[in-house]
């Protein structure tokens, strides 16, 4: 999920973050030496490793009587490709959801088979025309009769959908001889 990479992206907005982020590329430190370095107070500089150690950024050992923070490098290491793009998860909820939407188009613009209307918002007009080029065989050569004849199997305006799978780039249309363009959907 994005939650990582925004957890990421908003710990490094923050200046002394970045800061203490270039110090520690040089080599572990305790808080005393990066307060020092920074010209911060030491509170505020544990407050700051506190938040870069919750990302992973920054891990604690404990040395003698100081706390040695150390650079996850790593995590520096990751493409910015890798943190912005979304995770399989995403993905397949995005997936998912896009097959409700689908079904729900489906359910609602068609009762037994037949097209009880043609959608006026061109998304739900895809998925119809996307559910009615199902009839078609790919790569078959119909004439304007016998697409007209499976047309209106679903709709009596067979002349409009018939339009618009040409437009919309599901059948191509020759010298009046019609051919499905896509195979599978």
């Amino acid at each position: 999920m994005f939650d990582d990479s925004i957890r990421i992206f908003k710990c490094l907005s923050d200046k002394s973050r970045l800061r203490i982020v270039n110090n520690l590329l040089k080599e572990p430190m305790y808080v005393e030496l990066l307060s020092e370095r920074l010209d911060l107070a030491a509170s505020t500089v544990s407050f700051h490793l506190k938040k870069l150690e919750a990302i992973g950024l920054v891990s604690a050992e404990k040395e003698q009587y100081y706390i040695v923070y150390t650079l996850n490098k790593d995590i520096l290491n990751t493409r910015l490709l890798d943190l912005v793009k979304a995770k399989d998860d995403e993905e397949e909820d995005q997936e998912i959801r896009q097959e409700e939407y689908t079904e729900n188009i489906i359910k609602n613009f068609f009762e037994y088979g037949k097209l009880k209307s043609i959608p006026v918002q061109r998304k739900k007009r895809l998925v119809v025309l996307n559910e009615i080029i199902k009839a078609f065989e790919y790569n078959k050569d119909y004439t304007e009769k016998e697409v007209n004849s499976l047309i209106s199997e679903y709709h009596h305006d067979f002349c409009t959908l018939r339009r618009e799978l040409v437009v919309e780039n599901l059948i191509s249309r020759n010298k009046g001889i019609y051919i499905r363009t896509q195979e599978g959907k």
